[in-house]
């Protein structure tokens, strides 16, 4: 199944399967592309506004990085499944022997790196379209600045959860000081994101309260 192709209720549907794929990290995915689509629209719709003029080059600017990273965090459901293929056939590997223990433990390390590079990769994709979205919620179109906010919350989600779908993987690694550089990658981009995407939210709640 080509999960990113698939219609709405297809992939929700098998991911409230037991298969393991998709999985948390492919939801993740989903979840940023939704959000910065969100940004790609109030860009869309502050587009050809007289109101807007000032900042029209800028929103299309913008609305072309979104559709990039719309395209991207698609394409990274489907490989967030694949990464996930020899990880699972590398759990299955036998071990009675030294020699098989020795293999297994090679290729498992192998397979917990590559399923690494999906999320964090997911992660920065989120980054980049939180800094999107904060852009759009100042100076997009203030009839949309709620989709604004609603993107942020739903990126800041998908950085979240993507960063669990690597620490799980570092969790298992051997190798403990690339482990270690792993989840300080992750930590950096949650603790600076994070708080940035809670602020957009916040700042568009005000605006919405008249406060």
């Amino acid at each position: 199944m080509l999960f990113s192709n698939s219609t709405c209720a297809d992939f929700v549907t098998a991911l409230g399967t037991k298969s393991p794929v998709p999985g948390g990290g492919g939801a993740s995915a989903l979840m940023g592309a939704v959000g910065v689509a969100l940004g790609n629209m109030v860009a869309s719709l502050t587009i050809g506004k007289k109101k807007y003029a000032a900042v029209e080059t800028e929103m299309l600017a913008l609305k072309e990085t979104a559709e990039r990273l719309q395209g991207e965090l698609l394409d990274l459901i489907q490989r967030d499944a694949e990464v996930f293929e020899p990880l699972a056939a590398a759990y299955r590997l036998p071990k009675d022997s030294d020699a098989e223990k020795t293999h297994k433990a090679q290729v498992m390390e192998a397979a917990l790196r590559e399923a690494c590079s999906v999320p964090l990769e997911i992660m920065q994709k989120c980054a980049e379209a939180i800094v999107l979205l904060e852009t759009v919620a100042a100076k997009g179109n203030s009839l949309a600045v709620s989709d604004a906010g609603i993107g942020a919350a739903f990126c800041k989600a998908a950085l979240i959860g993507a960063s669990l779908n690597v620490s799980i993987n570092t969790k298992a690694m051997s190798d403990r000081a690339y482990a270690d550089r792993l989840n300080v990658m992750a930590d950096t981009l949650c603790a600076e994101y994070e708080e940035r995407a809670k602020w957009i939210v916040n700042e568009v709640k005000k605006r919405l309260r008249g406060n």
